[in-house]
């Protein structure tokens, strides 16, 4: 990680947000994570954008990361609304807002609720799902755990990562890891709150410029092409590979397509 990146907190009512920030000039970008990670699987991204001089932020959803834990099971509104209130708290925006798998359910939502907060809104992964089958990715993604004394869930876990695309990077497995028992419960809440949520609904009604980028390998993949129908207007990015860990494993891409994008409408 570079040197011009730094760490905060912001303070809501219900509790301090963690963030990284790199200082810049002009419209910010705000970065949201997948779940369960944290602002870290942006790290290189950032880095790869620091050239555009543009201020930075990327945030822990609360129930992650260094962010407070939510003393009840959030709704996909109540993750928006503490990244919104976070983001005026800071006196920043209108921003142009990444979001990846559940942060990218996490930007939809914030993008129809508070409007003239989001510039453009990029997605990694927009999960444009039928009602059946957010059904059945319920059943899969995610499962809780409790920790306990054999500690075979670490194993679990790990097991999951590889499976997920992050065996190309073990350092990419422990960092991801141990996200994930930070966030043993915040886990399940999150997914809940994504398959809940109406986000084709949603995403056809945003008004703000849109950008959808996936890569084959990502399991959100078979849903891609149906996000590209529901909005023939939002740019659409295709990236070589990059698993469920696009901007780990693919931070230069990853970098190139944001910054295409931002360029555009900035």
């Amino acid at each position: 990680m570079s040197q011009h990146v730094r760490k905060a907190y912001v303070d809501l009512p219900d509790g301090q947000i963690h963030y990284a920030s790199a200082e810049g000039t002009g419209p910010p970008l705000v970065f949201l994570h997948q779940t369960a990670s944290s602002w870290q699987m942006w790290a290189k991204t950032m880095d790869a954008l620091a050239d555009l001089g543009a201020p930075m932020l990327a945030f822990d959803t609360p129930g992650f990361g260094g962010s407070f834990d939510p003393p009840e099971a959030p709704g996909m509104p109540d993750y928006a609304r503490w990244i919104g209130a976070a983001l005026r708290a800071l006196q920043v925006g209108p921003v142009h807002l990444i979001g990846h798998h559940t942060g990218a359910a996490i930007a939809c939502q914030l993008a129809a609720d508070d409007e003239e907060l989001v510039r453009t809104l990029t997605m990694f992964g927009p999960i444009a799902c039928t009602s059946e089958e957010r059904e059945e990715l319920s059943r899969h993604a995610g499962p809780p755990f409790t920790p306990e004394a054999t500690g075979s869930y670490l194993r679990d876990n790990w097991d999951y990562l590889v499976a997920g695309g992050a065996a190309a990077d073990p350092l990419l497995i422990h960092r991801e890891l141990t996200g994930m028992l930070r966030a043993h419960v915040a886990r399940s809440h999150a997914y809940a709150a994504v398959w809940a949520q109406d986000f084709n609904a949603l995403f056809r009604e945003l008004r703000q410029p849109l950008q959808i980028i996936c890569a084959p390998d990502d399991d959100l993949w078979p849903f891609f092409d149906r996000a590209r129908s529901i909005r023939p207007d939002a740019t659409a990015v295709i990236l070589p590979s990059g698993a469920n860990f696009e901007p780990d494993l693919a931070p230069q891409a990853t970098a190139d397509a944001i910054r295409s994008f931002v360029l555009r409408h900035s």
